[in-house]
C-alpha cells in the first residue's frame, strides 16, 4: 500500500477521533453547565418516526389545510393531556433537527428581551430570507440588524404617522370599486381582497412616492408590471413560509418558481430605487444636499417618500432594495390581515359591529357623500384616544395573531426561565443552535391566562386592563415592530371611514369556521364575504 493511502487513512481516522472527543467534551461541558443553571429536560413530542420526518409531514398538512395556527394548540393539548398537567414548553425533532416550542410568557420575554443577546434569528431564517428580503431588518442578526434598525426607525416619525392625506385617497379609491345598489347594499364582496389592494397602492406611495394603482388597475381590467409584482411579492411569501417549515433545509423549497416571482419582484423595485439614486446624484451635482430655506420651504409642500428619505442615508443601491421589501412585506401584509380579521370577526358580531358604529359616529361623526374626510379631525391621537375602537382593533389581533408562530436561535448555550421538570417550573437548558419555535396565537388562547372565554370576541376584556408578555400582537424587546404604530393607524383609519359610510355587515358564511392562509403573515383563508349596507339619512 503506498504510503499517501497510509496517510489518507490516518488522516481519516485522526478526523473521526478529533470529532469524537469534542462532541464528548461539548457534551459534558454542556451537561454541567445544565446542571449549574438547575436545568431540568421539557416533556418531548415527536409523533411518528424519532427523525420528526412524520412530524413535518402534520406541519405540512395542516398548513396545506388552512388550521395550522388551531393545530399548534391542538398539540400543546395533547402533550399537557399526556403530562397530566398544563404543557406550556415541550421539545420535538423536525426533519432531524431538534427543535423547541414554548406559548409561555417568561419564556418569550427572555428570548426577546432580557436574554436578548443570547438569541438570534439564525442562518434557517435569514438563509430563507435572503433571496427575497436581502439583509433587511426582518432578515439579518447583530450589526447588520443594528444598522437597519437604526436607519429606518427615525422614518416612522409621529409627523409621518399623523399625514393620513394619502390614506384617504386610497380609501376613496376602494369605495369606487363597492358600487351600492338601489336598496343600499353592496354585493357580497370580498373585504380582504379590497383590503390587500388598499394597503399595497398605500405602502407602495409611501415607500416609492408612487402608487401600484392595484385598487383602479382591477377595477379597469388593466394588466401590467404592476399587477405581476403584487401577484408575485404574494406568491414568494407563500413559497418562503413554505420553505421555513424545512429549517436548515430551507433550500429544498426554494425552487425554479419561487426564484421567477423573486426575480420579478427585484427587478420592479429596482426601478425606483435606481430613479432615487439618480435624483440623488443630480442634487450632488447641483451643489449637494444643503438647501435654501425657500427650496426647503418648498420641498415641504412635498409629501414624503420614504425612498427619498432613506436614498440620503445610503446609494447601496442592493441595501435600498433590501430595506424597501422588508418595510413593504410589515406596511402592506400585516394592515390588510388585521383589517380582514377584524371584519371577518365583526360580521359574525353584529352587536359588536354596532357599538363599534356608535364609538365611530360619537368620536369622529357620520360620513358626508362625495366628500373626503378632513384629515385634521381623523387624526393619530384623535384614533388612538377612541377606547372602544382600540378596545375592538386589540381583541382581533388576540384572536387572530397576525404573524401566530414566530422563532428564535440560541446564539449560545443558555436557557429559558421555565417548562422543565415533571412540573413544568425548572429552567430549561437551551444548547447553541436549537431552534426555538413560539406561538402567540397559542398564548393568545390559554384560558389560564385570559379566562374561561379566551376564545370569544370580547373587546370589553380590555377595559383598564394592561397588558404584558402574555399579549405580543407586535413582538417586544429591542426587535419591536418599529411600525406598530403606522400599521394601527392605518388600520383604525380604514375602520372609521368604512363604518362612518356603512351602517350595517353581514356574512356570506356565517357558520363556517376560519381557515388560515398562511404566508409571512396570516389572514382568513376563505377571504372576507360581506355584503354592506350603505348609511342613508
Amino acid at each position: 500500500m503506498k504510503l499517501s493511502h497510509f496517510i489518507g487513512i490516518w488522516a481519516t481516522a485522526a478526523l473521526i477521533l478529533f470529532k469524537a472527543v469534542n462532541y464528548m467534551l461539548v457534551k459534558r461541558r454542556r451537561a454541567l453547565k445544565s446542571q449549574e443553571l438547575g436545568c431540568k429536560p421539557a416533556p418531548t413530542h415527536t409523533p411518528g418516526d424519532p427523525f420528526g420526518i412524520y412530524n413535518l409531514q402534520l406541519i405540512l398538512s395542516a398548513g396545506a389545510k388552512h388550521y395550522l395556527p388551531e393545530y399548534m394548540i391542538q398539540r400543546v393539548q395533547a402533550v399537557s393531556a399526556r403530562e397530566g398537567r398544563l404543557v406550556t414548553t415541550f421539545q420535538e425533532r423536525v426533519l432531524g433537527q431538534k427543535n423547541i416550542f414554548t406559548c409561555e410568557p417568561k419564556n418569550i420575554q427572555a428570548m426577546l428581551a432580557t436574554s436578548f443577546r443570547d438569541f438570534e434569528l439564525g442562518k434557517g431564517r435569514n438563509g430563507n430570507f435572503e433571496p427575497l428580503l436581502g439583509h433587511g431588518i426582518f432578515a439579518s442578526d447583530g450589526k447588520s440588524w443594528e444598522h437597519s434598525r437604526a436607519m429606518l426607525r427615525p422614518q416612522f416619525s409621529r409627523q409621518q404617522i399623523n399625514d393620513l392625506d394619502l390614506e384617504e385617497k386610497h380609501v376613496q379609491n376602494m369605495f369606487n370599486v363597492l358600487p351600492v345598489k338601489p336598496d343600499g347594499w353592496t354585493d357580497v364582496v370580498d373585504l380582504q381582497v379590497l383590503f390587500f389592494r388598499l394597503t399595497i397602492d398605500a405602502a407602495t406611495e409611501f415607500l416609492f412616492g408612487e402608487t401600484v394603482g392595484s385598487q383602479m388597475a382591477e377595477h379597469n381590467g388593466a394588466t401590467g408590471s404592476e399587477k405581476k409584482f403584487t401577484y408575485a411579492f404574494d406568491r414568494a411569501q407563500y413559497l418562503l413560509f413554505r420553505a421555513g417549515r424545512y429549517g436548515d433545509n430551507y433550500w429544498l423549497a426554494h425552487n425554479a418558481d419561487f426564484r421567477k416571482q423573486v426575480k420579478v419582484v427585484h427587478d420592479f423595485v429596482d426601478r425606483y430605487v435606481d430613479l432615487a439614486l439618480q435624483q440623488q446624484q443630480q442634487q450632488q451635482q447641483q451643489g449637494g444636499l444643503r438647501k435654501t430655506e425657500e427650496d426647503q420651504r418648498q420641498q415641504n409642500k412635498q409629501p414624503y417618500v420614504f425612498l427619498e428619505a432613506i436614498a440620503a442615508e445610503t446609494q447601496d443601491r442592493t441595501e435600498l432594495r433590501d430595506q424597501l421589501l422588508n418595510i413593504l412585506l410589515a406596511g402592506r401584509d400585516t394592515t390588510a390581515s388585521l383589517l380582514s380579521w377584524l371584519f371577518f370577526t365583526l360580521a359574525r358580531h353584529p352587536h359588536v359591529f354596532a357599538q363599534l358604529r356608535r364609538a365611530v359616529l360619537d368620536d369622529f361623526g357620520p360620513y358626508v357623500d362625495d366628500q373626503p374626510a378632513d384629515t385634521t379631525t381623523i387624526t393619530f391621537e384623535r384614533l388612538k384616544s377612541s377606547s372602544y375602537l382600540q378596545h375592538t382593533l386589540k381583541e382581533a389581533l388576540r384572536l387572530y395573531t397576525v404573524v401566530p408562530v414566530n422563532q428564535r436561535r440560541a446564539a449560545v448555550d443558555t436557557s429559558l426561565p421555565t417548562g422543565g421538570g415533571p412540573d413544568g417550573r425548572a429552567p430549561v437548558f437551551v444548547p447553541k443552535g436549537t431552534e426555538i419555535l413560539y406561538s402567540t396565537h397559542v398564548m393568545h388562547k390559554r384560558k389560564d391566562l385570559w379566562g374561561d372565554d379566551a376564545e370569544a370576541f370580547r373587546p370589553e376584556r380590555w377595559e383598564g386592563r394592561k397588558s404584558g408578555w402574555e399579549y405580543l400582537p407586535f413582538n417586544g424587546g429591542p426587535r419591536i415592530c418599529i411600525g406598530q404604530q403606522f400599521a394601527l393607524t392605518e388600520a383604525g383609519y380604514v375602520v372609521v371611514r368604512v363604518l362612518q359610510r356603512f351602517e350595517a355587515l353581514e356574512a356570506e358564511d356565517v357558520g363556517e369556521a376560519p381557515g388560515y392562509r398562511m404566508t409571512l403573515t396570516c389572514a382568513p383563508s376563505g377571504g372576507v364575504k360581506v355584503r354592506l349596507r350603505e348609511a342613508r339619512g
